[in-house]
């Protein structure tokens, strides 16, 4: 119960600030119009106004939650103008490239453990490969790419697994390690072989920093699609409309695309979580 008022104060509270936000921001073109048409507005009128705009700088919550209601159950899920349509492209990408990401993440981080020239010269790599702005190497990418005739799906998986592999082969190189001397020592005396101790000890042990890490990594791998989708003027997809609506001034259709993209995320590491909790279980390894 109070962690539901907790949420509930947090939400209002940002409400009430977005509607004094959208107020302030939007005032400027109605007190201009207004002037032009020679009407001085009241407070009540110019609030009013400003909070009902077809196009405003900052759309007013409610201003959203209708696009948002129109383009998800109003429309047909086939509708171009559909936000379940266009997740649907944007998360068929993310979905393949998440799991390019989370297994090259993987092999990776099980040649760093057991190959020491691989440690040492590919993971400086690996993390100098993050500090590359996504909007740099994502139009490289794309151009690269068609000009070997891949285009559609594949292109933006790639992007979006090139986000996704390094915080889970962060996480998977650190869960490997985890294990102290104390209970490698105690396998060694068992006379254990290296893929004995890998499996029975090192694996389990990574599994708690692997959920963790792919719960950023899902996440990660969302935004790369949706980045991977801008450079290439696509027409479906999570981006698409965030392009359309940003060449057209529509900022409510922009705001509602962000709105479905955090609720997109939101969905996918929750079930990243609710992986998480059944491996666990199945494990013993519940918390």
């Amino acid at each position: 119960m109070k962690k539901a008022f907790a949420i509930l104060t947090v939400i209002c509270t940002i409400v009430i600030l977005w509607y004094g936000a959208a107020v302030k921001m939007n005032a400027k073109w109605s007190l201009e119009a207004a002037s032009r048409a020679g009407v001085t507005l009241t407070t009540s009128e110019l609030i009013s106004k400003t909070l009902n705009q077809e196009r405003p700088v900052l759309p007013a919550p409610h201003q959203v939650a209708s696009e948002f209601w129109k383009t998800t159950i109003e429309k047909k899920i086939t509708s171009k103008r559909s936000l379940i349509f266009h997740g649907w492209i944007t998360l068929r990408a993310t979905m393949l490239g998440f799991l390019i990401g989370t297994f090259g993440g993987i092999i990776l981080s099980v040649g760093i453990l057991h190959i020491r020239a691989m440690d040492m010269g590919f993971m400086p790599w690996a993390i100098a490969s993050q500090t590359i702005p996504i909007l740099a190497i994502a139009p490289m990418i794309i151009v690269v790419l068609n000009s070997v005739g891949i285009q559609g799906l594949i292109p933006k998986a790639i992007i979006s697994a090139y986000l996704s592999f390094f915080p889970v082969l962060v996480g998977m190189v650190k869960g490997l390690r985890s294990p102290d001397q104390m209970q490698l020592d105690l396998l060694s005396t068992y006379h254990a072989s290296k893929p004995e101790t890998f499996f029975k000890l090192r694996l389990p042990s990574s599994m708690p920093y692997l959920f963790t890490s792919m719960k950023v990594g899902i996440a990660a791998s969302l935004v790369g699609t949706i980045v991977g989708e801008l450079p290439t003027g696509a027409i479906r997809g999570l981006g698409a409309r965030l392009l359309t609506g940003s060449y057209y001034g529509q900022t409510i259709q922009m705001w509602a695309a962000l709105f479905a993209a955090a609720l997109l995320a939101a969905s996918l590491v929750a079930l990243v979580g609710l992986a998480e909790k059944a491996v666990m279980k199945r494990m013993g390894m519940d918390r």
